[in-house]
């Protein structure tokens, strides 16, 4: 008797070693991967509303909202160059508090400023959304239709055109492509896009380098026309306007890139469900042609391949910054 008593607490035993290992097993599992979101989300955006990036954030968020369970706000905070948006997001250090950008709002950052007022490694990649398209305005007053007769222009008329510079990265690659055609413009700036593209329309502006979505409605009333486009394929949606590289003109070489950027310590987990979440709204046939009305094309990422995308972009500012004898902040 005493023996099977001792056989039945040893079975016992052994049962509760099984139980207990198989949740020890499980556990890093569930911590690897934590429930997310646990409140609602917050997408910090450098511009204001109308904007690209805006409609595409609140396009998505509306998604998610309903894929997540949680709200997705999209918050505006537009203003110093980006760094209101991005010093938002580093000082929440919270994973539901998330950075939804134009990449080219921040990668020139060193080669425009002496010092900036954060560290580009508290920022992650979570996800690449779409690239943007971006394209070489002209007033139609100008009268030139095509690259060749732009350069042809600025070149018989030295230091007597104009063209606005807004900072960023846009405005790098163009004073980059003056100085490797040997142009010389004159630089006016301007805080407002809005306003640049209104003083284009006029002809007080001979030239500016902007996404197509803000340029769009003057191009409709034909008072603005887009010479090249300076994504490296021509746009399916606009198979009419070249790529820069294509009719000659390589140093306008540059892909838009919009998406999303989290805190430091963001596990990867979640950035690679979030990735995952933004590649099957993109699926959507829907949404192809309702981002195409706004020069944007879908371009869904994960996490590294944003961040390949990041550098290489990186890698072409660098470029410019080098050529134009900048140094970048340190």
């Amino acid at each position: 008797m005493l023996n099977q008593r001792r056989l039945a607490v040893s079975f016992v035993f052994c049962i509760l070693c099984a139980i207990a290992a198989l949740v020890l097993t499980t556990a890093p599992s569930s911590a690897q991967t934590p429930t997310w979101p646990q409140r609602p989300v917050r997408f910090i955006l450098p511009l204001g509303p109308g904007a690209g990036v805006d409609i595409i954030a609140r396009l998505f968020a509306d998604r998610l909202s309903a894929r997540w369970g949680q709200p997705v706000v999209v918050e505006n905070k537009p203003g110093g160059d980006a760094f209101v948006a991005i010093n938002t997001v580093i000082g929440a250090r919270d994973d539901h508090v998330l950075l939804f950008a134009p990449a080219s709002t921040f990668t020139a950052h060193p080669y425009l400023h002496d010092k900036l007022p954060y560290d580009i490694k508290d920022l992650v990649p979570v996800a690449r959304v779409t690239n943007t398209l971006i394209g070489v305005g002209v007033p139609t007053s100008l009268g030139v239709n095509t690259m060749a007769e732009f350069v042809a222009k600025v070149r018989a008329t030295p230091a007597k055109l104009n063209y606005a510079s807004v900072t960023g990265a846009n405005d790098m690659l163009f004073v980059g492509f003056l100085h490797s055609e040997k142009l010389n413009m004159v630089k006016v700036p301007y805080r407002d896009p809005v306003q640049a593209i209104n003083d284009l329309a006029e002809g007080r502006i001979q030239a500016f380098v902007a996404a197509y979505a803000i340029l769009r409605p003057q191009i409709q009333n034909g008072k603005v026309k887009v010479l090249a486009l300076t994504n490296r394929e021509r746009a399916a949606a606009l198979p009419s306007i070249p790529a820069a590289a294509e009719v000659g003109y390589p140093s306008l070489n540059f892909e838009g890139l919009i998406g999303l950027l989290g805190p430091r310590n963001m596990p990867l987990a979640i950035r690679e469900r979030i990735a995952a979440d933004i590649r099957d709204i993109a699926s959507d046939p829907a949404l192809p042609g309702r981002l195409n009305t706004i020069g944007q094309v879908l371009n869904p990422g994960t996490p590294e391949e944003f961040a390949a995308a990041l550098d290489d972009q990186r890698v072409t500012v660098a470029k410019i910054g080098e050529a134009l004898g900048i140094k970048p902040a340190q």
